[in-house]
């Protein structure tokens, strides 16, 4: 029988209005709003429902908004009796896979991103970092771009997510000389993100270090099924160990396409995004279009994948 695994979408997901339809049509969904907003001590459901792009964008809220959707898209599947063999989740998105996985319960998990989201914004001085999407050049050769690039300042690949796509981080001119070298070095694209801070480099050690006490001081349990961290690309069943991954997670890059990969070769051909929008299963289509994505966000999409994943997983035990 094919292997199933959630994927649990990070920031840049988020969209006005996310979650309002589940809580509506799941009753089990609009309790893990309840729960949310009871943990933060103020309506994060009301900013995923009602929320202006703007409110959604600044990034103390846009981690909590997006572990909550993720979350109540989750618990409305496991109610179905759908449950995966493996979980990921990109940046952010690796709480949502560990709290489904229940090695975090997800009252201290919507704290945790909130101060993480906090000492992200911190770290750097608005202007100082940035980011950028290098498309059309390989993993390797995108490295060998901010190494020309970063003369005595830094920039380093942030994002590893798809053979035609990484993205960068570090401080905002050698991100602007990486972009231009991309450029002339033959890449499709490489443009300039709009982000709040340079995420998932060495910039971002001070966030790292205000972080590490709240993990350490958060009970987290052994896995329910594997997550596979985006530090090691590994699957991991120990808290413990999924702990101190998302300690190194801060500064470290995100290994989406060697994350992705490694599920595959585990077996894994139906792939869900559990949250707010489509990206990962967009990543998903440039790593290997033979296996099969689907997501839920709303309580239709959860009705269609329900089918079809009883209609794949059927048609694979026909074969």
């Amino acid at each position: 029988m094919s292997k199933l695994a959630f994927l649990f979408p990070g920031q840049a997901s988020q969209y006005p209005g996310m979650g309002r339809d589940l809580a509506t049509n799941c009753p089990e969904s609009q309790e893990v709003f309840e729960a949310g907003d009871a943990a933060l001590g103020h309506a994060i459901s009301k900013t995923c429902f009602e929320g202006s792009e703007e409110d959604l964008k600044l990034t103390e809220n846009t981690q909590p908004a997006i572990l909550a959707v993720s979350a109540a898209a989750y618990r409305a599947l496991e109610t179905r009796g759908i449950v995966p063999d493996y979980a990921a989740g990109h940046s952010l998105g690796e709480y949502s896979a560990l709290v489904a996985a229940g090695a975090v319960e997800f009252s201290d998990a919507i704290k945790l991103v909130r101060s993480r989201g906090r000492y992200m914004q911190e770290a750097v001085p608005a202007g100082e970092g940035a980011m950028a999407a290098i498309l059309g050049l390989s993993p390797t050769d995108v490295a060998e771009v901010c190494r020309k690039a970063a003369g005595s300042e830094v920039v380093s690949p942030a994002n590893l997510n798809s053979p035609e796509q990484t993205v960068i981080a570090g401080n905002a001119a050698a991100v602007k000389r990486a972009v231009e070298i991309a450029s002339q070095s033959g890449a499709k694209r490489a443009v300039i993100l709009n982000v709040s801070a340079p995420f998932h480099c060495s910039l971002l050690a001070p966030a790292q270090q205000r972080l590490e006490p709240d993990l350490r001081g958060t009970k987290f349990n052994d896995l329910r099924f594997p997550v596979i961290t985006n530090v090691d690309a590994e699957a991991e069943t120990s808290g413990q160990e999924a702990r101190e991954a998302l300690v190194r997670q801060v500064t470290l890059p995100v290994r989406w396409l060697e994350s992705i990969r490694e599920m595959i070769d585990l077996g894994v051909r139906i792939f869900v995004e559990v949250g707010p929008g489509k990206v990962l299963c967009g990543l998903l289509r440039q790593i290997d279009r033979s296996v099969r994505c689907f997501n839920v966000e709303d309580s239709a999409s959860l009705r269609s994948t329900v089918e079809k994943i009883a209609q794949a997983r059927a048609e694979v035990a026909e074969t």
